[in-house]
């Protein structure tokens, strides 16, 4: 799978409370999640993004409570792909959990800019910076984890599987 778009950067230790406030936890519904999402970081985030691109972050990304509110709402925001130095450990199972591809580079977190074009080759774990023509290798995720987030999440493989 091949995922293209914009870079968003943020830095270290980006807790679920600055991807989807806690205010908002009473919500249900995935597209009101997204609404807000990363709006006490940047509150024109949402204004600024298109469908496919892509944020990248340094370390600890999406430490603190685990709730999957977090990658629900970056992923129904239309964002691709995460790209960061590390990520929380129950943040990373939640993200494949609900199909948002995330990958660890710490060579690609530190070397795209905001705004640069990112193309991603889920399947290799191959990151192409376009704007400035380099290439970052990161670990591809096993097969059996690409076929979960290919079909959107545990719930939709496990479904398609029967």
């Amino acid at each position: 799978m091949k995922l293209t778009g914009k870079a968003w950067k943020f830095g270290d230790d980006v807790n679920t409370d600055e991807i989807i406030p806690a205010r908002y936890l009473n919500v249900s519904d995935a597209f009101e999640l997204a609404a807000h999402c990363m709006e006490d970081i940047d509150p024109d985030f949402m204004k600024k993004i298109s469908k496919g691109d892509i944020i990248v972050a340094d370390k600890n990304f999406g430490c603190g409570s685990s709730r999957e509110h977090a990658p629900l709402a970056i992923k129904t925001a239309g964002i691709s792909c995460v790209i960061a130095k590390s990520f929380a450990r129950i943040f990373y199972r939640n993200s494949i959990n609900i199909g948002l591809p995330i990958l660890e580079c710490a060579e690609a977190a530190s070397k795209i800019s905001e705004g640069d074009q990112i193309e991603i080759d889920l399947s290799s774990g191959t990151i192409i910076n376009l704007t400035k023509k380099e290439t970052y290798k990161s670990h591809p995720f096993p097969e059996f984890m690409q076929k979960i987030i290919s079909a959107g999440g545990l719930m939709n493989y496990v479904t398609q599987r029967d």
